[in-house]
This record gives structure tokens, sequence and C-alpha cells, in this order.
């Protein structure tokens, strides 16, 4: 019964064929019967959920209703909203109850939008599978053996389970596309700085973006309609006139250039994702479109780059927690000093312990010109490698991960395994591009296979439309787990 997609639940509302109310509370029965198994949602409360649902009808009595008003959204746990815990699934702010509520999740408020719950998500938004939360790893809704991926594992997995029409997540270095490709959702990390990230809890300010996740790339199209805008709270925050993302939508791909970069379709990907690459390569052909080979050769320095720069922003962005304004604070300690390193020791996991140590030595006297300089003109590098495959193409096809979602375990004791696994991910933060996943085929575990379609700043309508288009004429999108 919860099978819509965002597009879907909207008619409905808009027909009166159902009540926000009753939509909200098939979702929560749903979450009820399914959610212990995949553990996608760590934070509920169906008052709040109800009480908006029954405010969305009055809206929807009264004739002023959006496309959105009643439809219900998750949101992963890194997006603050008064009166709800937003804990980033850390023990650091296991008790924290925000005062104040992020932007996106107050345009989407604004909107008429329903807020079921907060999804599980990798602490303070640092892994690959979803694993470092506090709250418990996420289970991958198509086996209950494998990750979701991360660090939006908890949004790719309630969208992909049905517990949810559409989910927030946020994007740092791939964190939106990867989970989307291993749930076989998807999802769209836009150009930096068109969606506020007032309110949303930083992890390296320079990478972090705020993005869609959905079933099909039409319902991204409609939430990033009112997602994103102008927001004088955050200073990153572009000024730019409102855009239609779905103008795009119905624009045949006859004679689109598809630049295919020799980096990203090596022997580096396993044979379900050369499969599915190649899907997607006939499937576009078969639509008019023409293949374009590019280069992206920074490619494989885009990770070093990247950990060097975000650990160091961490570092910086998480010295606020020290147990004195908010959050967790140790029960034992004998001074000021103690108090900040005991707490630290008890609120934060192996994994943001290790990136804040990272980030700390790149930024420490000495070391600071061999890394972290080195680091940003790298970044300028892989920025300028794009502009120049761009210029011979409309956007550039590549894997959103070199693998299926791998099993419980198998990477969160190799950081640099994971680490790994964000490769074809990293190179769009770094350059601060629009870029979206979306389903290719399956696997021959049966798991989810997703690429990714990147485009140039401000694409997203063009990259939105030419993954419309490709749903229009397959159905991977439309597949669920039983």
């Amino acid at each position: 019964m919860t099978a819509y997609t965002l597009k879907q639940a909207s008619e409905l509302l808009q027909a009166k064929k159902i009540s926000a109310v009753e939509l909200a509370q098939e979702y929560l029965a749903a979450i009820d019967a399914k959610n212990p198994a995949i553990n996608g949602y760590i934070t509920l409360d169906k008052e709040k959920t109800l009480a908006e649902a029954k405010a969305a009808d009055a809206r929807i009595a009264a004739g002023n209703a959006t496309a959105l008003t009643g439809v219900p959204v998750a949101y992963k746990d890194i997006f603050c909203q008064t009166g709800w815990r937003s804990a980033c699934s850390s023990k650091m702010l296991d008790n924290f109850v925000s005062p104040y509520t992020a932007t996106v999740v107050q345009n989407l408020l604004d909107a008429g939008m329903v807020t079921l719950g907060r999804t599980n998500m990798d602490e303070f938004a640092m892994g690959s599978t979803n694993e470092t939360s506090f709250y418990g790893a996420t289970k991958n809704p198509w086996n209950l053996a494998n990750v979701p991926g991360g660090s939006s594992g908890g949004s790719a997995a309630v969208v992909a389970a049905r517990l949810a029409p559409a989910a927030l997540g946020s994007d740092t270095g791939g964190s939106i596309r990867q989970p989307a490709s291993h749930c076989g959702i998807t999802g769209i990390k836009p150009t930096y700085g068109i969606v506020s990230r007032f309110g949303m809890v930083a992890y390296a300010s320079s990478f972090d973006q705020a993005g869609p996740m959905a079933q099909t790339a039409e319902d991204c199209a409609i939430l990033l309609n009112s997602m994103a805008g102008f927001d004088t709270h955050d200073s990153t925050s572009l000024e730019r006139e409102k855009e239609d993302y779905t103008r795009d939508l119905n624009q045949p791909l006859k004679g689109l250039k598809v630049g295919l970069p020799k980096e990203y379709f090596g022997a580096g990907n396993s044979a379900d994702v050369q499969t599915a690459l190649q899907n997607t390569i006939d499937l576009l052909k078969a639509q008019g479109a023409e293949m374009v080979d590019v280069s992206l050769p920074q490619t494989e320095l885009s990770i070093p780059a990247y950990y060097v720069l975000a650990s160091a922003e961490a570092s910086t962005n998480l010295s606020r927690y020290d147990g004195v304004r908010y959050g967790h604070r140790a029960a034992q300690f004998g001074d000021l000093e103690e108090m900040y390193s005991n707490t630290r020791a008890e609120g934060f996991g192996s994994e943001v312990k290790r990136r804040i140590m990272i980030g700390t030595y790149v930024l420490s006297h000495g070391y600071y010109d061999a890394y972290y300089l080195k680091a940003q003109k790298l970044r300028r590098l892989v920025a300028n490698d794009f502009q120049t495959a761009l210029q011979q193409c409309d956007v550039i096809l590549a894997p959103a991960a070199p693998t299926t979602a791998p099993k419980l375990g198998s990477d969160i004791h190799d950081p640099v395994q994971m680490y790994l696994s964000d490769i074809y991910t990293i190179a769009v933060n770094l350059a601060g591009l629009p870029a979206l996943a979306l389903p290719a085929g399956f696997g021959s575990d049966g798991l989810p296979v997703g690429v990714q379609l990147i485009g140039n700043y401000f694409a997203e309508a063009k990259i939105l439309g030419v993954a419309h288009q490709m749903q229009l004429n397959s159905d991977w999108h439309s597949k669920m787990p039983v």
C-alpha cells in the first residue's frame, strides 16, 4: 500500500482519493512492520507526524495546497528541525533536540510536506557503509546481510523499502549517490551552493550539499524545486534566479553527447557494474544519444586530495563538541582539559576520531603546506579536468560505485578499502558539480547496480531530464525488494 512514487502520492492527495492523515498512517504502519529489521529510521514521533498531516488536510481543503502538500518525507539525521532529535547518529548528540529548523527542511514544511522521522546514517556522515552509526547499522532492504551504502544509507533504505516516498540526504563525497546505487533508487547531489546548508550539521563545509532521494528522477526534480533557493543564513548559498528543475523532463535525447571517461571504465569495476554501464550505453544510444570518449586524468588522485581536505574541515567543525555548550559531557573529569578529552573520547566513534586525527595532522605546523595546500591545488586540477571534458559533451556517464553493496562487516575494519569505494563519486564533490545516481540493472547477487550522470554547474535540469527519459524507457527504478 505504500509503493507510491512522490508524484503518485501527490496526485492521490490532490484528487482527494486519500487524505494526508490516511497516507501518513499507511506509512507509519509500514514502518512499524518493516523498520525493526532494516533499522532505517532512528527517530519517530507519530504525534508530530499526524499533526502535520492534519494541518496538510486543512490546507488542501482550503484550496491553497502545493504539489507537495500532505506528501510524507524522511530526513537524514543530519538535518535540524525544531522539537526533533538531531543526533547525527552519534553518542555526542544523542540528547540534542534542535531549537531551530534547517532552511531546506523549512522549505519543505512551507510546501506542506509531512515529516515521517529521522533516518540512520554514518556518524557525522563519515563512512560509506552506514555501519559507523551509534544506533547500529542500517541493512540493505534487498538483502539484510548487505550494507545500504553511506553515509545517507538510512534515507536510501527507507525509500527502497517503500517506507517513504522520498527522503533527504547529504552528499560530501558521494553520500547520496553511492547508497542510491546500492539500494536501487534515484538521488541527486546538486551544484554546491544552490541548496542551503543552514541547519545541516557540518562535516566538511566546502563539500557538504543536501539533495533529494526518491524512486524516480521526476520525483527528485519536483522536490528540488522546493528545496533550492538563496538563503541569507548560509554564507555559501548562491543568489540566483529561481529555476524549474522539471523543465527538461520531456526533452528527447536525440543528439545528446554523453562523455565516457576512460579512467572510469577500467578493470577496477566488477562484471556487474560493467554490464550495467553497457546496458545504460545501449539505452542511451537507442534514444539517439551519441557517445564521446573523454578523459579525467586526475581521477586516482581525487581520493587522497579529498581525505586530506575533508578531514581538515572535519577537525575544525567537530572542535565545537567539547561538553560545554550542548551534547554529551563526560561524567568523570578532573579539570577543563580532561573534560574535553574524556567527552570526545566517549562521544565520538572510531571513524570520526580517525578523521579528526588526520585533519589535525595535515593542518599542523610543518605539514600544512606539504599536505593541505597541495590538496587544494589538486582540487583545482580536478575541477579543470571536468571543464575540459564537459566542453566535449553534454553529460558524463560514470559508475556510482565499483561493486554492488558489500556484506556487512566486510569494509568497516579496512578504512582504506572503504575510502576506495568512493573513487567514482569524490571528484564531483571536489569540483562542486551536480551529479545524479539512478538504477541501471541488477548484479549476479540480485543486488541493484546504479550509474551516475554528471553535468556542468547548474545543469541539474539537464541531468534530471536525461535520467527521466532513461526511466521512461526502462523499469529498473520500479523494482522493489520483496
